[in-house]
């Protein structure tokens, strides 16, 4: 599996606090077969969550080497869980956000409550510059959860949906667990995450397990490596 969403850097948001706990979340991932993970920080704009690039490849350049240390065989690539702004394409040319491994692939994240005035805007921009969308865990948005449209039209639009596994696990409740498997069940899911902040012992595989149920063994394996696996050639080629 390629884990799409995590915030797995030491100090720098509201996942791990220090190294060790770093390292203890990539060895959570490492024994559900994560074999690549995108560390996403969140960026929200003008917020102490701002987790500037310059930090952010220091960090996982140091936490490389210590999993390296540690003998665990997972490679990390950087990038950023981008809060909506309507700045993200200048703050992506200013090099203070980090798309998804240097490529043309960014990972948005909206409200969780209500609405933000302007979003479909947003992300038609940057589709329209080039940039391929992933929106981050969808099935945990109040506002597509009382109006499933909104995501069809995101999706017509060329958005793609990145679900988290502990949703097919019952972590963020049943609200939650109801769309994301409507989601996986219509086969709108491009990729997954673990989104993962703390170690819940048994929760990620679990969810992993439950996302399973709904699909062939080909189909879960283009969500969980073909499609990420198309962010990681892209930066092997910017290279």
């Amino acid at each position: 599996m390629i884990d799409l969403h995590s915030h797995i850097l030491p100090g720098i948001d509201d996942g791990a606090a220090m190294m060790q706990d770093s390292i203890r979340l990539v060895k959570e991932l490492e024994s559900i077969g994560v074999s690549d993970i995108f560390a996403t920080p969140h960026y929200v704009d003008e917020t102490i969550y701002v987790s500037p690039r310059k930090d952010n490849l220091k960090l996982i350049d140091e936490l490389q080497r210590e999993i390296d240390k540690e003998g665990i065989s997972v490679r990390l690539h950087l990038g950023n869980e981008v809060y909506i702004t309507p700045r993200i394409l200048q703050l992506v040319s200013e090099g203070e956000i980090s798309t998804l491994g240097d490529t043309k692939n960014i990972l948005v994240e909206l409200p969780m409550s209500g609405e933000f005035p302007g979003y479909r805007d947003i992300m038609l921009e940057l589709i329209r510059s080039g940039y391929h969308v992933i929106l981050a865990h969808p099935e945990r948005y109040s506002a597509f959860m009382s109006d499933y449209s909104l995501i069809l039209d995101l999706h017509e639009m060329g958005v793609d949906f990145q679900c988290n596994l502990g949703s097919f696990a019952g972590q963020y409740g049943r609200g939650v667990f109801k769309l994301a498997r409507r989601l996986a069940k219509e086969k709108m899911i491009w990729g997954m995450g673990s989104d993962i902040h703390h170690v819940h012992p048994g929760l990620l595989e679990n969810g992993k397990k439950k996302l399973a149920r709904f699909y062939t063994e080909d189909e879960l394996n283009e969500i969980l490596v073909n499609n990420p696996k198309k962010i990681l050639l892209a930066e092997s080629d910017a290279d």
